[in-house]
């Protein structure tokens, strides 16, 4: 009898320490964003009732697209081993040029306005393609720290916005595109949001189901070892910024559509976000990490937070402070977790 206690006392110890290392597991694999996420709309639905209406429900949907979107191609550049801070000057270089485009072959076309969406969008992805292989040169084939040559670029992208533009916003833009691409609903369904699931759909496969992805791993894990491997790393690093740039310009364009203008200061809250939702998402700012359904998660967090934050009447300044104790808090985590 003795024995047999002494053996199940010794047992104990062993058993709790096991336990509080399944808890480490689950943490470091799934992380605290779901609880975070799970607080956020308690704290928010304490604070307004109305927050958890189907109208604010989809808010935050109309809300959220034009976020995922920034913070999946951002993603893309963070498993690469860099980021990209020129994405909101993306946003609003696509909004001008592609504004432009839409009035022109609207006054050429009047009776056609779907071909001056059309064209809006053509315009849209060689924004896109144009910035995005600025970018690739810079940090592909130069090889310059990306901090650099995205805060480079922001400041030329910037610059080709406001020439291009005057300082003013661009008016006139097709009804189709406005109140069908920008604010239209199947159902209870933004089309925006149905616009943007096979994007989300194209970029999972992209990453996981594919040799590209796997190269984009090993490339942000270890580009010397990549390299010794047989990847070209200058190849995937061009592609991966040229396919950020576009997909921001992308955004830019739906997120036009839904303020009926082209604007010459759009998008610039999105560098900051968007590589806050990816991160707080999983993205590790080392490089290597990184998958489409934490980043989706991240993504709601944030624009629940903004939402929130909005609802509960916090001035824009609280808001900034709050955002950037929350990326702090993605950094420090993403440390634990790869410590």
């Amino acid at each position: 009898m003795t024995r047999s206690n002494s053996q199940s006392d010794a047992a104990r110890p062993k058993a709790r320490f096991r336990g509080v290392s399944d808890v480490n597991a689950w943490f470091a694999r799934v992380g605290s964003l779901p609880i975070l996420v799970v607080l956020a709309i308690v704290v928010f639905a304490w604070g307004n009732a109305r927050f958890l209406s189907e109208d604010n429900i989809i808010n935050i949907s109309q809300q959220g697209v034009y976020l995922l979107i920034v913070a999946l191609a951002q993603m893309l550049v963070l498993i690469a081993g860099g980021f990209d801070l020129s994405v909101g000057a993306n946003m609003a270089l696509t909004s001008i040029i592609s504004s432009k485009v839409m009035v022109a072959m609207l006054a050429a076309y009047p009776a056609v306005p779907w071909l001056a969406v059309a064209a809006g969008f053509v315009a849209t992805l060689g924004v896109g393609v144009a910035t995005g292989a600025l970018n690739a040169f810079g940090v592909g084939v130069l090889r310059i720290n990306p901090f650099i040559v995205t805060l480079a670029t922001t400041s030329i992208f910037q610059g080709a916005t406001l020439i291009a533009s005057e300082g003013t916003q661009v008016d006139g833009l097709p009804k189709p595109f406005i109140y069908t691409l920008g604010s239209g609903f199947v159902g209870n369904v933004p089309i925006v949001l149905l616009v943007t699931i096979p994007i989300v759909l194209a970029i999972y496969l992209l990453v996981s189901w594919t040799r590209f992805g796997r190269n984009l791993y090993a490339t942000g894990s270890n580009p010397r070892a990549a390299l010794i491997a047989g990847i070209s790393v200058t190849f995937t690093l061009a592609v991966t910024y040229t396919l950020c740039a576009s997909l921001a310009a992308i955004a830019g364009y739906l997120l036009t559509a839904r303020v009926s203008s082209g604007e010459p200061l759009l998008g610039g809250e999105f560098p900051l976000r968007s590589i806050t939702a990816a991160v707080i998402g999983g993205c590790s700012l080392r490089g290597g990490q990184g998958a489409v359904g934490g980043v989706v998660l991240g993504v709601i967090f944030v624009t629940i937070l903004a939402n929130g934050m909005d609802m509960l009447r916090l001035g824009s300044s609280i808001q900034m402070v709050i955002l950037g104790v929350v990326l702090m808090f993605a950094v420090v985590m993403d440390r634990y977790k790869t410590s």
